[in-house]
């Protein structure tokens, strides 16, 4: 999930209606200020009835548990499941550290098909390349609608990409993550890491690599665009391929850089 403006109110309200026992990982990007330690985590804490905590490098994704990015560092999902954060000096992405560009791309590496990407309100364009790869792999992504936004640019500049599948008010949301990810659970595509269920060697070597990478600085200077058919009754706004504009391009930290080269290819 990422939000900016309005965000703590729009997190709120879909944790609240998620069950105790959801049965996949949250993870969470929100624009805060670099200055101040977050209580973001606490406070959410004590409006749902999932475990939420503030992100730390080496942690694994669980169900019923969300896990918000820190001031100041992105937040990533290595190959072998574990969560990853950048150096506090990593290449700003949308103008914020942390992005959900990093985020999404590399859950979408990672998790593919059974990938959700939520975009809520806040300003900028922030996930609107990471919503296009999530696509690429086969995941779902959700935007909340204008009404309901505080600030709609980060929804409707991902809505303008023609990759977002459903349009929705915010009390929607939560119910169709339940649906989404049970849906997911009776096609055995989900699958919960615990302690010991990491990937070989392999996998760690380039997860080792990705996280290297999101320290570099790096720059995407074009985006191929991809017409889709748009996708639901639920779409409220018109989503016609578009290419970014240049106001809204960003400087992108090598790892989403690459994911972004590997999905032009």
């Amino acid at each position: 999930m990422a939000a900016s403006v309005g965000g703590l109110n729009a997190l709120s309200v879909i944790l609240n209606g998620l069950p105790a026992d959801f049965p996949a990982a949250i993870a969470i990007v929100m624009h805060l200020s670099p200055n101040h330690e977050s209580i973001l985590a606490e406070i959410l804490s004590r409006r749902t009835d999932l475990e939420v905590r503030q992100a730390q490098t080496g942690d694994v994704l669980c169900p019923s548990c969300v896990f918000i990015a820190p001031p100041n560092h992105h937040l990533f999902v290595a190959q072998d499941g574990r969560l990853k954060l950048s150096s506090s000096d990593a290449e700003k992405v949308h103008f914020a550290r942390p992005s959900a560009e990093p985020l999404f791309a590399s859950v979408a590496d990672v998790y593919k098909r059974s990938a959700i990407a939520v975009v809520l309100t806040g300003g900028d364009g922030d996930g609107s390349f990471g919503v296009q790869i999530i696509k690429e792999q086969g995941g779902k992504v959700i935007a909340q609608d204008r009404p309901t936004s505080q600030d709609f640019s980060m929804p409707e500049t991902s809505i303008k990409t023609g990759d977002v599948d459903f349009i929705l008010p915010l009390d929607k949301i939560a119910p169709k993550l339940i649906e989404l990810v049970g849906r997911t659970l009776e096609c055995g595509d989900l699958s919960p890491l615990s302690e010991g269920d990491l990937s070989p060697p392999q996998g760690r070597r380039r997860a080792l690599a990705t996280e290297q990478a999101l320290d570099a600085p790096g720059r995407v200077t074009s985006h191929p665009a991809k017409k889709r058919r748009q996708v639901g009754a639920l779409q409220r706004e018109p989503a016609k391929k578009k290419t970014p504009e240049k106001g809204v391009k960003p400087r992108y930290s090598a790892g989403s850089k690459a994911a972004m080269l590997k999905r032009k290819k």
